[in-house]
């Protein structure tokens, strides 16, 4: 398989998000996997687009049926990454999951040649100004997320790569070059 199944985690708020997006502008051979989720959408959320919207009946279905590479429970609901799209999507292009480092460590059990990456803040003073500058939690929120950072760091030594966002712009060229050269071992 040429193609690359990529899991991008980090710490809240060290900017996986944006990221991928801008990564997925610059390659058309990428495409961003669509989890699962049985929350209702938002406004302006689309099935097929930001999620697949499922019953909890249809989510617990697909677990049966062993169809995620990994799912997870958060605030009453379920999340799940759809192994059988991500196996679909492989067969045309590069696959980035973003998703956490639980997951993603789950995601490379069931496939093992998944490409963990963790992105990391330059410091942590940075990831919490970065929290703030935000401005969509509280400073509860914020004390929250920073105190899963030590957790979450520390299983950057089960991931493949790790890349710095000092720079959007630096972490989306590392990443292409991780993309490249995971490409390059499988010809």
């Amino acid at each position: 398989m040429e193609n690359v199944l990529l899991v991008v985690s980090g710490p809240s708020g060290v900017g996986k998000g944006t990221i991928v997006k801008e990564l997925l502008k610059k390659r058309e051979d990428v495409a961003l996997s669509i989890s699962c989720t049985t929350r209702a959408p938002r406004v302006g959320e689309v099935h097929g687009r930001e999620y697949y919207f499922l019953s909890k009946e249809d989510f617990f279905k697909r677990i049966e049926e062993k169809d995620f590479l990994e799912y997870d429970e958060h605030f009453g609901n379920f999340y799940g990454t759809p192994k059988s799209f991500v196996k679909e999507r492989l067969k045309e292009k590069s696959v980035v999951l973003e998703i956490d480092v639980v997951g993603g460590l789950n995601a490379k059990k069931e496939i093992p040649e998944t490409v963990l990456v963790m992105v990391v803040p330059p410091s942590g003073e940075e990831l919490k100004r970065r929290l703030k500058g935000r401005g969509t939690e509280s400073d509860g929120d914020i004390e929250n997320r920073l105190a899963r950072l030590e957790y979450e760091l520390a299983q950057a030594e089960k991931y493949d790569y790790t890349v710095v966002n000092d720079t959007v712009e630096n972490a989306v060229l590392a990443i292409e070059k991780i993309i490249e050269k995971e490409k390059s071992k499988r010809k």
